[in-house]
């Protein structure tokens, strides 16, 4: 039986999800928003594969996966391929420190907004799912461009002092008060 699609809107409750990964050491499991209750979700689309700037983001988010741990936050990134296609690949990638997952239906990519239906692929989206389960923060853009993990930190640290953050806010920096 078909759901009907869902709709990722900030402030709301963010789109459920059940999905079959990829993880290191050439495993598969699955994923489910409600593994995320009680911890940050840093949730990143990408459209494809065995391109040129999916992997600088892919590897650049491991890279600096301890810092999302450090934020009591886990990072979950995936695209429409194959799990098989996510295994195949990671022999070039490397491990990651968080699971990809295989979205090959389109109905998570569909029900966050990155679907690119013509194509059957997901633009870049990030995505940043509260503790208890509400949609903080999404970002989507074009293909061609990659997003900055040091943005996608900057705004969950943000997001986590409850408080107002103004421009080119910081860590350590001074709020505007509390939300």
């Amino acid at each position: 039986m078909n759901q009907a699609p869902q709709v990722a809107r900030v402030g709301k409750p963010a789109p459920n999800f059940d999905v079959e990964t990829a993880v290191a050491g050439g495993a598969f499991a699955r994923a489910k928003l409600e593994d995320f209750k009680g911890r940050w979700l840093v949730l990143f689309f990408y459209p494809l594969d065995f391109t040129f700037v999916c992997p600088t983001e892919i590897t650049g988010f491991s890279k600096r996966s301890e810092e999302f741990r450090a934020l009591s936050a886990e990072v979950l990134g995936g695209s429409t391929d194959s799990v098989h296609s996510h295994k195949a690949w990671l022999k070039e990638l490397g491990d990651l420190a968080f699971p990809l997952f295989s979205d090959m239906h389109r109905t998570m990519s569909s029900d966050y907004g990155v679907l690119l239906e013509e194509k059957g692929i997901a633009l870049r989206g990030t995505f940043i799912i509260d503790p208890d389960g509400i949609l903080r923060y999404a970002l989507y853009h074009d293909l061609g461009v990659g997003r900055s993990v040091s943005e996608t930190l900057r705004v969950l640290t943000a997001l986590q002092t409850g408080e107002l953050c103004p421009v080119e806010w910081n860590a350590g920096g001074q709020t505007l008060g509390k939300v």
